[in-house]
Formats: C-alpha cells, structure tokens, sequence
C-alpha cells in the first residue's frame, strides 16, 4: 500500500513538472537560465520553502 502511494507521488510529481516544458519551452529554458544565476545560498532557502511547504501540505 504504502509503495502505490509513492509510485503515484513521484508519478504526479513528473507530471507536474512536465507542464511548463511541454506548454513553453523557451519560457521553461529561461526560467532554468535564471535559476542557474542564483547563488548557491538563495537556491538553498528556495528549496527549504518547498520543504517546508510540502511537509505542512502532508500534514493539513
């Protein structure tokens, strides 16, 4: 039971990553060549908000 679910979690996660690139790709690349830009510290905080975000959405 508990490995279906993640099965669809990674599976909806690929999904969702999916739209942009599949919608507008020079958008998409944009978006990747300015997130390259960042530094390493910023990237960091934006990946500790989803995180977070993600284990308060597991939890609510």
């Amino acid at each position: 039971m508990m490995w279906d679910s993640l099965w669809t979690a990674f599976a909806l996660v690929l999904v969702v990553e999916g739209f942009l690139p599949f919608l507008s790709p020079q958008i998409w690349k944009r978006t990747v060549a300015q997130i390259a830009q960042l530094q390493d510290g910023q990237i960091r905080f934006f990946a500790l908000l989803a995180l977070g975000a993600g284990v308060l959405m597991l939890c609510f």
